[in-house]
């Protein structure tokens, strides 16, 4: 109630105003004055006096102002109290409106969030399923870590325990990872090679090489195998076989190559010592070939000297035998060279301007003789209308018919057996010529025909060889036949015989070849020094060169021929290559070390068939003959060189000390006395400690071909050497370490194996050298 009177009252003073509220106000407070006073003063007093109006007159002048004042600030407190209000009413709706947009909102998201718990807790668990997951996988991925683990230090164990060098460079050539085989040949540690270039790792020509590879691997994206020689820390040099391969990532982007490297010094000493041990029987089947033909050539000297006598027919035919087996016995010589020159594919063929009538006739009479001696019949036949002259190897084709000629001989022991020559049609300019042996003997098996040509081959039957022999023959001859263009073919029937048939096509010649001009030998009367170790070749060759009026003088080796040259003078040495105490190359070596004989014809003189004169040119010789000697070759020799008399020869040089003295003993007794055995004993501990290092690193260095690395250490072996006596070390080291001498590469080989072979055993000598003097 007291609200709604306040509110029109308020609404009476705002409608009014406040001036005209406030006059209005103070009227009715005057008025409530004057009628209340009048009023209480009638009823007390009866009556109403000027005194009485003036004192509520005075008290409302005073009052009414205050109360007017109160009335107007509590109607404007009120008023502002009202629009408070209305203005908190206002508010209130907005709030009521907010609230419901509000609640709204939170309902909505009471609701959304109702939704996202609910969607939490699929989300929870899906989580707590996944963090299940998780950890199982973690599990799995640990047990995957440490599986991985232990298969990564096992590869990384293996890698390192290979023996072969394996690292990994990228396509700029930088290390990036190695494994110890690598460390121990570079002398870095794998940290250290990370980062760095194969500048920085090997030497310059070793790096290029390696970059050259890189390259020719990356253009073609294919592995790349070469061999390197490689130093390690220690000096020794070793070979190995490099392989690179490109390596890719998962996705197939190149990341660089892997690089592998195996040491194959071992399969290259290996190597080294089948081609020494082929040299080595190379030089066997020489020295063995010249053994053989030096009786076989005093043998066909004396047949050729005996057949200008006087002879009786029987006379005759035993030097004919005797000149048979000769030719025989050469015929297999020249097998056995000529097998190991096959075996090296070194067969040659040196055609030359021969007759081929007289050819065939020498061969004719030779295989006559041969069957005659058997009891064979014999048939010659020759079809066609053969050339005067053809390009042939008369040696090589002599030797294929001979061996076809004896191998029917061997195999026939009644019959016949026969040579035929047929001309057959050939281009212009050549003849092609088929040279059949036929025979009646026990023939070949179909089966077998195809076998014979085998090295060691022989015909069987029932479990027996049909002959003795060495089986080479048949497989010399096709090989033989074919080095000269030709074809050797067979056919045999068992029980009846066979038929071997060599086909050549050889060239006309239009001339003969000119034969040296015989001149009366009273022209030719020199003194002449015949150095010759077997007695048979010395009769032989003294008889020719008495014959021809010579004067000969025979050394029978090579110390003997020095001799006789210091004390006579001679106008031609004959020297034989092969000589007891040294060879004939040495020997003429010596002989031009003097200025004076620097135009003394020298001549070797050689068992062997020269193919070519380079060699014996070479190594101080004017020139070379076969033996057995003949009246052509000696004539030859002497037209060549004779208009005037030959040089003087000079003394012999000094000879060298002793090489087979092993100490050096006057120096060892310098330093025994100056220092004592005991300090000596320390240097030869020293030198025994260090030699097997000394030796690795020369062997590894001459197996590398490093000559200067070679000369190098064995510069060092000899200082060692020397240091403690061992002379003859010293002496060996002193060969080896000049690399610039004459022969060094054919020695030095030799040279290095003597000092492994003896330095110990000369090392042991020493001690007990030096324990007799403590």
């Amino acid at each position: 109630m007291m609200t709604a009177w306040a509110q029109k009252f308020t609404e009476l003073l705002t409608r009014l105003g406040t001036a005209r509220f406030s006059i209005a106000l103070f009227s009715l407070i005057l008025l409530v004055s004057l009628v209340g006073t009048s009023t209480t003063d009638i009823l007390l007093h009866g009556n109403v006096t000027v005194y009485d109006l003036l004192t509520p007159l005075l008290l409302t002048l005073l009052t009414a102002p205050w109360i007017l004042y109160f009335f107007l600030e509590m109607i404007a407190q009120l008023e502002r109290s009202r629009r408070h209000l209305f203005q908190l009413v206002e508010q209130l709706e907005q709030l009521r409106e907010q609230d419901k947009v509000l609640n709204q909102s939170l309902k909505d998201k009471v609701e959304q969030l109702n939704f996202e718990i609910d969607e939490r807790k699929k989300a929870e668990f899906a989580r707590q399923d996944a963090i299940d997951r998780l950890s199982l996988e973690v599990v799995e991925r640990k047990k995957t870590q440490e599986s991985l683990g232990e298969q990564t230090a096992l590869l990384r164990s293996f890698i390192n325990s290979s023996p072969d060098m394996i690292y990994f460079r990228n396509e700029k050539g930088i290390f990036y990872g190695c494994n110890k085989a690598v460390e121990e040949v570079t002398g870095k540690k794998e940290q250290e090679l990370i980062g760095l270039s194969p500048f920085e790792v090997y030497p310059n020509e070793v790096a290029m090489r390696a970059i050259e590879t890189d390259k020719v691997l990356f253009a073609n994206n294919q592995q790349v195998t070469y061999e390197q020689w490689l130093q390690y820390p220690d000096g020794r040099k070793a070979l190995f076989e490099m392989r690179k391969v490109p390596f890719f990532s998962a996705s197939g982007r190149r990341l660089g190559l892997l690089g592998f490297g195996r040491d194959i010094t071992e399969r290259k000493k290996a190597a080294d010592a089948l081609e020494k041990a082929a040299r080595e029987k190379t030089q066997f089947i020489a020295t063995l070939s010249h053994e053989l033909r030096t009786p076989l050539n005093g043998i066909v000297g004396l047949a050729r000297m005996l057949k200008d006598t006087e002879l009786t027919e029987q006379q005759r035919s035993y030097l004919n035998t005797i000149y048979v087996s000769a030719e025989t016995l050469g015929n297999l010589f020249n097998d056995i060279i000529d097998l190991d020159k096959a075996d090296r594919r070194r067969l040659t063929i040196v055609p030359d301007s021969q007759d081929l009538p007289a050819f065939i006739k020498d061969l004719a009479n030779l295989a006559e003789l041969m069957a005659q001696q058997k009891g064979l019949g014999w048939q010659f036949e020759c079809q066609g209308e053969l050339p005067q002259r053809v390009q042939m190897d008369a040696t090589r084709t002599r030797q294929v018919l001979w061996n076809l000629l004896g191998n029917a001989v061997k195999f026939t022991e009644q019959g016949k057996v026969g040579l035929a020559v047929k001309v057959e049609p050939a281009p212009t300019g050549s003849t092609r010529l088929a040279f059949t042996v036929t025979d009646t003997g026990i023939g070949i098996p179909k089966a077998e025909l195809d076998k014979i040509f085998a090295m060691y081959y022989q015909v069987e039957s029932g479990g027996k060889k049909h002959a003795t022999g060495t089986g080479i023959g048949l497989a010399v001859s096709r090989n033989l036949a074919e080095a000269m263009g030709g074809e050797l073919d067979v056919q045999s029937v068992p029980g009846k015989g066979s038929s071997f048939t060599l086909t050549l096509t050889l060239p006309l010649c239009d001339k003969p070849k000119a034969l040296p001009a015989e001149e009366p030998a009273a022209q030719r009367k020199l003194d002449i020094l015949l150095v010759e170790d077997i007695e048979l070749n010395v009769t032989v060759a003294k008889a020719l060169l008495t014959k021809l009026g010579h004067q000969v003088t025979v050394a029978m080796d090579g110390q003997a021929a020095l001799t006789a040259c210091q004390h006579h003078l001679f106008d031609l040495v004959l020297l034989d290559i092969q000589l007891p105490d040294m060879t004939g190359f040495e020997v003429a070596c010596a002989l031009r070390e003097e200025e004076r004989f620097a135009e003394l014809p020298i001549v070797a003189l050689t068992a062997n068939v020269i193919k070519d004169k380079d060699e014996y040119l070479e190594n101080g010789m004017d020139d070379a003959i076969s033996k057995p000697l003949s009246v052509a070759s000696v004539s030859a020799i002497i037209d060549e060189f004779y208009g005037e008399p030959g040089a003087v020869l000079a003394t012999r040089r000094e000879t060298e000390e002793d090489e087979d003295k092993l100490l050096d003993t006057d120096i060892l007794s310098q330093f025994v006395e100056a220092v004592g055995a005991p300090i000596m004993q320390q240097s030869v501990d020293l030198l025994e400690n260090q030699m097997p290092d000394y030796l690795k690193v020369l062997e590894s260095n001459l197996m590398a071909g490093d000559k200067k690395a070679t000369c190098e250490m064995a510069h060092k072996i000899k200082g060692a050497a020397a240091a403690v006596g061992l002379k003859r070390i010293q002496q060996l080291a002193n060969h080896a370490q000049h690399g610039e001498a004459p022969a060094w590469d054919e020695n030095i080989h030799e040279w290095v194996d003597e000092i492994v072979e003896q330095w110990q055993s000369d090392l042991a000598l020493l001690r007990q050298w030096l324990d007799e003097r403590s």
